[in-house]
């Protein structure tokens, strides 16, 4: 298991005038964002969320022990893009067949056959369903949509998964004369 923090939401664009924000949670029910207590942000400022509609959410900063509340629309403009993590380790741990998807980044992607192709060094999400960036060593990125059919075999333990790209992915090396 990383000893890492996990990003678990983003603060939007302000929601009015009073300090309220639109937040994006990544957590399987959107509403658990808030029961994780306080949260951290990549400088290692503290806040807690309470929601007070579909989305919305108020928003206090932890300062010396204290929660203090955005109350404005500047303040609450001023967090937009705030990326909200929590220690992984207050994360309980995942179920059978299910992992944390920052555990894929770093671990060794193979074909069917066993050859390594290179290492999940990002998983990308946008909305449209996610795929693992696979760093290739003298090659190109290659991205894969991270279903079933593509990522037919996971190994967190022996840090290592199967990749079967759809006919549209070219697997090959980059020649030297191509560069």
């Amino acid at each position: 298991m990383p000893d890492s923090n996990i990003l678990l939401g983003v603060i939007g664009r302000p929601h009015g005038v009073r300090g309220l924000v639109h937040v994006t949670s990544y957590t399987a029910d959107p509403n658990d964002l808030t029961a994780y207590g306080v949260l951290s942000d990549a400088k290692g400022r503290e806040f807690v969320l309470s929601w007070k509609a579909e989305g919305v959410a108020e928003v206090a900063e932890i300062v010396a022990e204290r929660a203090v509340k955005i109350t404005d629309r500047d303040g609450a403009a001023r967090l937009t893009n705030t990326r909200l993590f929590i220690a992984r380790a207050k994360l309980p741990p995942a179920g059978e067949e299910e992992f944390y998807l920052a555990d894929l980044i770093g671990i060794v992607a193979v074909d069917g056959a066993g050859t390594a192709l290179g290492r999940v060094s990002v998983v990308h999400d946008y909305g449209a369903g996610t795929s693992l960036e696979i760093e290739r060593a003298g090659g190109d990125s290659m991205i894969v949509p991270f279903t079933r059919a593509a990522v037919p075999e996971i190994d967190l333990a022996a840090g290592r998964l199967v990749v079967n790209p759809p006919d549209e992915i070219v697997v090959q090396e980059r020649s030297e004369a191509a560069e």
